[in-house]
């Protein structure tokens, strides 16, 4: 089991958008939309979002993370998560939409909870923290160094496996330092093919997170 997803969008061009995006990057995860009025028009929709919500508890998952566009939309959630059976299930994440819902769709196929992917998507939202002084950085454990060897490099799809796998880690995790739980901070690196990933990390994990990255990594994401 997994935790769903629900997209709430004043459009349902955009919600049908963003979950056809997200779904490439997690096919095991039920990411449903519910955008636009019922009779078409740009709007929200409380039933349309009740629906949706059942039908994802209805799916016997590990809770559910909602995401919207504006505020409006948190509002009609927020409303719709009253009529839901289990209110507690349901956790409503502010991060921008797509970035945010990428990061939640491939944390969530990774196997994190809902606070984890609930996290993940928060992460993308989040300012780059202020740089330690050296004093005060915590010795990394454990260290690996990884090639790049898929053609189109760090973009999208690697920096959401990446920054979604580690968001569900008990780790502090950069790679060439910046925060590996962060989709826009690993985009921002344009590291192309042929970049040697730099990759530190400490706290319990740490062992696990630098596998999960050489795996990824050596494996191209899958990708050419």
């Amino acid at each position: 089991m997994t935790v769903k997803l629900v997209v709430v969008s004043h459009s349902e061009k955009i919600a049908d958008g963003a979950v056809e995006l997200a779904a490439q990057m997690a096919p095991d995860v039920l990411i449903l939309p519910a955008g636009g009025t019922d009779d078409g028009r740009i709007g929200t929709s409380l039933e349309r979002v009740m629906a949706a919500l059942e039908e994802a508890a209805d799916a016997n998952g590990d809770g559910i993370v909602v995401l919207t566009d504006l505020g409006s939309a948190v509002m009609t959630a927020e409303s719709a998560v009253e009529f839901v059976a289990d209110p507690s299930a349901v956790l409503l994440a502010d991060a921008p939409l797509v970035e945010g819902l990428v990061a939640a769709a491939v944390a969530a196929q990774a196997g994190a909870d809902a606070e984890a992917v609930k996290e993940a998507a928060e992460a993308v939202y989040r300012p780059p923290a202020a740089p330690q002084r050296a004093h005060e950085r915590r010795a990394p454990e454990v260290t690996g160094d990884f090639e790049l060897i898929n053609l189109a490099g760090m973009h999208a799809r690697p920096a959401a496996k990446i920054a979604g796998g580690l968001s569900g880690m008990d780790a502090e995790v950069t790679v060439n330092g910046v925060d590996g739980t962060s989709m826009t901070e690993l985009m921002m690196l344009g590291a192309a093919k042929g970049t040697v990933l730099h990759v530190e990390a400490s706290g319990p994990d740490a062992g696990r997170a630098v596998d999960y990255l050489r795996g990824l990594v050596t494996a191209g994401f899958g990708e050419p």
